[in-house]
């Protein structure tokens, strides 16, 4: 398939690595020339030098044969002026990255007049997810499919837990919770386990489940399942403002310690139920005066990745109970971070990157299936995909212990009728079914890919 990207930024280059890494015909357009010459240099990929939004940049960069043009500039304004004129100019699906709040509440109204097949704000989508995981602090990480109805949790198996030394054969008659055991990850390596699989403590395990059967499940092996009732974030920016919205409308308080006197001004008038604090947040002796050794969440959010983990090292230090999440941008220190155990990693440009990839491989595959979500899992080492079934003869009414899957492949979930169903070997797949796959393998882009050739 042929894409163009607009503006190599983080979340730009990050695009291009996913996507020309799944053999796409990729151009990249950007106003800075030495951006271009990095990108080129790195990735099989064709570079332009302009603006994005100038019919002739466009046109040089092949828009009339271009598939998808993918709009990720540092403003929303033009990302938007990009995809009005690639739909003009090449009748190709567009995607835009539109962050403001202001844009907020009329991104429908923006979609359906522009024509875009799809809007992504980067900021709000990782304050979902860092509001699940304060909803869930036991998690890691936490992804949802079929609309909330099925949920992936991340976690690390703690010294002494019932788990440790348990085999997933016997996990069902030790724990009794309806979950699927369906990653692990030790030692850097990652495993789809079978059934003989031994778990241990300190492996991070990824299972699958209901809402409610996971916190069945961590309840019963002795892991907090409870919310948190405050949370401390320093750095105000547009993540935060998103955040603290929506842990206000779960009764979750909040305190937002933040540097810059004119964005607290803009943030207490938007947040009238949140604290706002005019300071440094990287200054110790401000963190401890507003209560960083009772607060039972800290969430770090300035714009730069060292501060963010020497401040959740901090909080560490200071508050061993707390539940705490970074955010980083720069994903190839993540090596180095493992080792520093800073609770939940949160990556925006990671995020943003998963939902493109998902509608870039829905767009190329047949009518048989759709990927309806796509999230990289154990940091990046495995996929976890869910399809819509429609008309595919190659997985419908089989067994699933006769399908010939590829190694590394497991059939984690399906949902049918609104119901989850965590399958075995005489389960089948049914027509209007969707179906969670976890895989180890790169770039399934349809169900049928899971098969053996």
């Amino acid at each position: 398939m042929r894409i163009i990207v607009v503006g190599c930024g983080k979340v730009g280059r990050t695009i291009v690595e996913r996507l020309s890494g799944e053999g796409h015909d990729i151009a990249v357009i950007d106003t800075d020339s030495d951006v271009i010459t990095d990108v080129t240099d790195n990735f099989d990929v064709m570079g332009v030098v302009g603006n994005g939004a100038s019919y002739s940049v466009l046109k040089e960069a092949g828009i009339e044969d271009t598939n998808l043009l993918i709009a990720v500039t540092d403003s929303d304004e033009l990302n938007l002026l990009c995809c009005l004129f690639a739909k003009k100019a090449g009748d190709c699906s567009t995607v835009a990255r539109v962050r403001n709040p202001l844009y907020n509440d009329e991104i429908g109204y923006i979609r359906e007049e522009l024509g875009l097949s799809m809007t992504i704000n980067p900021e709000r989508a990782a304050a979902s997810e860092i509001s699940r995981l304060l909803r869930f602090p036991s998690a890691i990480k936490i992804d949802t499919f079929a609309r909330g109805r099925v949920e992936l949790l991340q976690f690390v198996i703690p010294q002494g837990s019932i788990l440790d030394n348990c085999s997933l054969t016997e996990l069902g008659s030790r724990v009794k919770a309806e979950v699927l055991v369906c990653a692990v990850q030790r030692r850097g390596e990652v495993v789809i386990p079978g059934g003989s699989f031994v778990l241990h403590a300190g492996d991070t395990a990824s299972v699958i489940a209901e809402p409610s059967h996971a916190r069945n499940f961590f309840s019963k092996i002795g892991v907090e399942i409870h919310r948190v009732a405050n949370t401390m974030i320093v750095g105000g920016g547009t993540i935060a403002y998103y955040l603290a919205k929506q842990l206000l409308s779960y009764g979750i308080g909040v305190k937002i310690i933040e540097k810059d006197r004119s964005r607290c001004e803009w943030l207490s008038q938007n947040l009238p139920k949140a604290i706002i604090i005019n300071g440094d947040g990287t200054d110790q002796d401000i963190l401890m005066e507003e209560g960083i050794e009772t607060c039972e969440s800290f969430v770090t959010l300035t714009g730069i990745d060292e501060e963010n983990i020497f401040l959740s090292l901090f909080a560490q230090q200071c508050n061993q109970s707390a539940k705490v999440i970074t955010k980083t941008n720069r994903i190839s220190i993540d090596t180095i971070i493992d080792r520093l155990n800073l609770g939940s990693m949160i990556h925006p440009k990671n995020i943003t990157a998963e939902s493109i990839i998902r509608y870039a491989r829905a767009m190329q595959n047949s009518l048989g299936s759709n990927v309806e979500t796509l999230y990289y899992i154990v940091e990046g080492k495995a996929e976890a995909l869910e399809f819509a079934i429609h008309n595919e003869p190659s997985v419908v009414n089989i067994p699933l212990a006769k399908l010939h899957t590829k190694d590394n492949v497991l059939i984690a979930c399906i949902i049918r009728n609104g119901k989850s169903i965590l399958p075995n070997g005489q389960t089948s797949i049914e027509e209007g079914d969707s179906v969670i796959i976890v895989t180890t393998h790169k770039g399934f882009g349809d169900i049928k890919d899971i098969l053996e050739k």
